[in-house]
């Protein structure tokens, strides 16, 4: 039914049709499976994610102890402070370490659209769910409009930090929540478009340079960086702000740059903040010397 976010937001507008309805529409059409069936899987990823969001709350830590806690201790600094950047901003981005905390912590998580950057659209989700208040089917079809954006760009770049650098991670799951916030917030087809447009322009060229090769640092951090731009991107969607580069035009500019990125910055841990001092020593302490 679509390939771009052009054709995406034409078909929402031409049916008058939510994304979510359409993303639904074509996943009965390609899965040959009935509504129900299709809003029951999305269901059970839905489940996964809250879980996910709850044990994280509880405290998780990894084995190799450079990521865990930190969701817990913003949840405190929200309690006894008052945060500077907002409680729902600030309740997203601890929720999106959170769930970046159990990946890392060999939990269950759903890849959103990949593991390392798991947290973003559940992180979001389950913030926004605080000042908005949906149903349940609302929160489902949260994540069928964070699909449907995630297919165009899996389709016509890449969503893989070993292909694209982390802006095809972080940020591609930050633009889909934002566009997923525009439509659980009331705004239009376009302004979704618009949010994620704005997102992904703040996140490209970002490098996928993991300590030790592992998903833990910087990406949880990450996850928390992504969480915030897609909601202060879904305020300006909903205010009327519009990218002025058009959000395929976007895609492709995030495809082009990750081709052009060395691979030392592509997941290999052979460079960036992976070959920092204090990142080798870190290599060191989890693997042992190596030759």
């Amino acid at each position: 039914m679509f390939r771009t976010v052009a054709e995406l937001v034409e078909i929402a507008e031409k049916e008058n049709l939510l994304i979510s309805e359409v993303m639904i529409r074509q996943e009965m059409d390609i899965k040959n499976k009935t509504r129900e069936e299709v809003f029951a899987e999305m269901e059970r990823n839905l489940q996964v994610m809250e879980k996910a969001v709850e044990d994280s709350l509880k405290g998780v830590h990894s084995v190799t102890g450079l990521t865990g806690g930190d969701a817990v201790k913003i949840q405190t600094y929200m309690r006894e402070k008052t945060p500077l950047s907002g409680n729902l901003m600030l309740d997203a981005v601890s929720k999106a370490m959170g769930t970046n905390e159990v990946n890392a912590a060999m939990g269950v998580i759903c890849a959103t659209p990949t593991a390392g950057s798991a947290g973003v659209v559940p992180g979001t989700l389950f913030a926004v769910k605080e000042q908005l208040h949906p149903t349940r089917e609302q929160m489902i079809r949260y994540l069928f409009t964070a699909g449907a954006f995630g297919l165009v760009v899996a389709n016509n770049a890449f969503i893989s930090g070993a292909a694209g650098g982390c802006q095809a991670e972080v940020g591609s799951a930050g633009a889909m929540a934002s566009a997923a916030i525009v439509e659980m917030a009331g705004g239009t087809p376009q302004a979704s478009a618009e949010a994620f447009a704005m997102t992904l322009k703040n996140m490209l060229g970002l490098v996928c340079d993991p300590v030790a090769g592992l998903v833990e640092v910087p990406c949880v951090k990450r996850n928390a960086g992504g969480s915030a731009l897609a909601v202060v991107s879904a305020d300006l969607a909903l205010a009327g702000v519009t990218s002025r580069i058009p959000c395929d035009e976007v895609i492709g500019a995030m495809y082009r740059i990750g081709q052009q990125m060395p691979s030392s910055l592509r997941e290999t841990g052979e460079g960036g903040l992976a070959d920092t001092p204090t990142g080798r020593l870190l290599k060191e302490k989890i693997f042992g010397t190596t030759v």
